[in-house]
Parts: structure tokens; C-alpha cells; sequence
């Protein structure tokens, strides 16, 4: 590599918890990114001990209080994310359905309020990055980028909306198995 660094960028987990056609969301508040805008709860992976799924799960019991069963996490979409400032990261969207418990703020100093919204009626002040999420999701897409620009709000804006999804293959078509292969035959001259 000639020296240079590989680049690397953070992970983190959003999680859509899903009652029928509504989603949880929750206000940012405090000293952190995005204050005052709405944003799935979500979190960064402890380390290269914790999975993306053990997060979302931990992260989910920090912020909203639920408990969810690992069998009940379904990946949603990935979104790779560029703040207007340049920095970037990769996003894990999970969708869940079935969990224990009722959902409400655990961590007052950085969430001041929760909500179940529509899923296509979003709040208007909601994080651009988070809505890039959940537009790829409601169109079934599984990988999309979001590079913000230079200037660019961090709530979304639909004049500076940056989503692109990246398109994905069809699924091969069931096949019956493969009957054994057969020996080589060797031949030889006699």
C-alpha cells in the first residue's frame, strides 16, 4: 500500500421499529449532532467485540427501553453517509416487528421525546441522513448512498436530496440440485 493508511469510517445502527405502518422515532436533544431533529434510535458498535445485530439490540434497550430478540432483527438497508463536512459513515437500517416492553426515553440528556409516526408522513425536521434511510427502505432498496454537499442542511430538505440507491441484482432463480458430477475419465493409449 506505499505507506498509506486504508481509510476507514465509523459503523453505527439505526432501528426501525415498525407498528404497522408507523415507525418510532425519537428527538434529539442535548449537546449532541442534529439537536432539536427527529432521528431513529440509533448508536455506534462498542467495538470489534460487538456485531452489527448485538448493537442494535444493546442500543435498542439503552435508548427506548425495549428487548428484542435476535431472531426478530431483519436487515433493511445500508446507506453510506457523508456529513456536509466531509466526514463519513456506514449506516446498518434493521427492521424490527416483535419486541418486549413499551418504547419510551431512557436517555433524557440526549433524547427529549419518541413518537410513532407514519412511515410515509415523517416529521418535516427529521435528519437527512435518517429520511436517505427510511425513503431506500420504503422502496425496497438495500444499498444507497447519501453524500451530502458542502452547505447542505443535516435535516432533510427535498431541494438538497442526495439519496441515490445503488441498484441490486435479481435473485437467481431456484434450481433443482445438480445431479453428482461425474469421474474424469482418464484415457490412455495402449
Amino acid at each position: 500500500m506505499s505507506g498509506r493508511q486504508r481509510h476507514t469510517v465509523p459503523v453505527d445502527v439505526h432501528l426501525i421499529l415498525r407498528r404497522d405502518s408507523e415507525v418510532l422515532v425519537s428527538r434529539r436533544a442535548g449537546a449532541v449532532y442534529a439537536a432539536g431533529l427527529w432521528h431513529l434510535p440509533s448508536g455506534h458498535l462498542d467495538g470489534p467485540h460487538e456485531d452489527v445485530a448485538d448493537a442494535l439490540i444493546r442500543e435498542a434497550r439503552e435508548e427506548t427501553g425495549v428487548v428484542i430478540d435476535r431472531a426478530d432483527v431483519r436487515a433493511a438497508v445500508t446507506v453510506h453517509h457523508r456529513e456536509p463536512g466531509g466526514s463519513a459513515r456506514v449506516g446498518f437500517f434493521f427492521e424490527v416487528r416483535r419486541w418486549t416492553g413499551e418504547p419510551r426515553v431512557m436517555e433524557p440528556d440526549v433524547c427529549d421525546a419518541m413518537a410513532w409516526v407514519p412511515l410515509d408522513a415523517l416529521p418535516t425536521a427529521t435528519v437527512a441522513y435518517c429520511r436517505a434511510g427510511l425513503d431506500a427502505y420504503r422502496a425496497g432498496k438495500h444499498v444507497a448512498v447519501h453524500f451530502l454537499r458542502p452547505g447542505d442542511p443535516i435535516a432533510h430538505d427535498p431541494a438538497a436530496d442526495r439519496l441515490q440507491v445503488v441498484p441490486g441484482v435479481n435473485p437467481l432463480p431456484a434450481q433443482r440440485s445438480p445431479a453428482p458430477p461425474h469421474p474424469l475419465e482418464t484415457h490412455r493409449e495402449q
